[in-house]
């Protein structure tokens, strides 16, 4: 018998096949299907990605018409939904999220139907519901009471309509537009990886989702850019070039991690960090308060002297989601408004070309066999 051996977090295990999501760690690439992200930054929308991820290709004028249809008739949340969340205790957000997702499931018009087509349809409500959902989480969670999207308002536009009652900005629309398209998908991250281990027993779609939720939620996959946001905080708006080196000197010498840097993947900067520098430059620039990217580029340029260890996607996104208005308990749950279209690409690959996933385990208990010792004798 050949005793399996183990890779500790299933470091360079690869697990499965997929046509979605290509990374190069050495090279700093990512790409959707095989478009570089740097192009969908700069010239797609996440109604553009979202159809990406689940056809492989990129939408017509007339095929992305039809999708901004269907994501416009889904928008608004089932009632019953909208007053359980009303009516959940305080409480950390993504909990409600995960909760309401599940809920979301017994208004699902397709239920009972396990085919394509239906699943298809789940992930499109799935997608554009959960924009929704966070949105409303968070306008309940400040004392706001739930508001209606507005069906002219496309993705981005709308959650930050339903979270703060007033029409954003185009810039404001833009940077959001663009945080989205960046967190869309990353390969067999932890919460895709359960995502498709739920979907390998051929579970629902929104069982699967629930899932990634219930993982992302974990404070080593989701919440760095809030813990960018708290370090940013504790430093000071008013911290000077001094200050803010010395504060992070002091990280390091102590042996605490520093929020928002480095990456399991990739060995140099995170392409999406690129484009949310420049969204956090510009969101400043309009809002008259620069200080936070300021104190963001300071803390960059310690670490890239100090540890030549590069900013993730977490780093800018603090101060870009500051900076647009944003809760710190929203953070994360933000990450799900985006990340549900890659979860849901990679649910209905595996669906089409699913085997279990059952990986084993290196034993490492008593040695095989143990005397069995009667009660009456332990």
């Amino acid at each position: 018998m050949t005793k399996a051996t183990a890779a500790a977090g299933l470091e360079g295990v690869v697990a499965t096949s997929s046509a979605i999501c290509y990374l190069d760690g050495e090279r700093g690439v990512l790409a959707y299907c095989g478009h570089d992200i740097h192009d969908l930054a700069e010239s797609a929308t996440f109604e553009e990605v979202c159809y990406l991820l689940w056809h492989r290709r990129l939408p017509t004028r007339s095929e992305l018409g039809d999708l901004q249809t269907e994501f416009a008739r889904a928008r608004a949340l089932p009632e019953p939904v909208v007053r359980m969340l009303r009516s959940l205790p305080p409480g950390h957000a993504m909990d409600a999220v995960r909760t309401l997702v599940s809920a979301l499931s017994h208004y699902d018009p397709d239920a009972g139907d396990d085919s394509p087509a239906a699943s298809m349809r789940r992930a499109v409500r799935l997608t554009v519901q959960i924009g929704t959902l966070v949105a409303t989480v968070g306008r309940v969670a400040a004392g706001g009471a739930p508001m209606e999207p507005d069906p002219v308002l496309g993705h981005a536009a709308n959650f930050l309509y339903v979270l703060t009652g007033d029409r954003p900005s185009a810039l404001a629309t833009r940077a959001f537009d663009v945080a989205l398209v960046l967190h869309a998908d990353h390969e067999l991250n932890a919460s895709t990886f359960a995502a498709r281990v739920a979907a390998a027993t051929l579970t629902d779609v929104h069982s699967t989702v629930v899932a990634g939720v219930a993982t992302l939620k974990g404070r080593l996959h989701g919440g760095a850019n809030a813990e960018v946001m708290k370090m940013l905080m504790a430093i000071g708006e008013d911290a000077d070039d001094d200050r803010v080196t010395a504060a992070i000197k002091s990280m390091l010498a102590r042996k605490q991690k520093v929020p928002g840097f480095g990456h399991r993947v990739y060995r140099t900067e995170d392409p999406r960090a690129t484009h949310l520098r420049q969204m956090s430059r510009d969101l400043g620039t309009q809002a008259g308060n620069s200080r936070w990217f300021e104190i963001s580029q300071r803390i960059e340029a310690v670490m890239k002297t100090q540890t030549q260890i590069d900013a993730n996607v977490d780093f800018y996104s603090a101060s870009t989601y500051h900076t647009l208005g944003i809760a710190l308990d929203l953070f994360t749950p933000i990450f799900v408004v985006s990340r549900v279209a890659g979860w849901t690409a990679h649910v209905l690959e595996q669906y089409a070309n699913n085997r279990l996933i059952r990986p084993r385990a290196e034993y490492t208990g008593p040695e095989y066999p143990q005397m069995f010792v009667a009660l009456d004798d332990r």
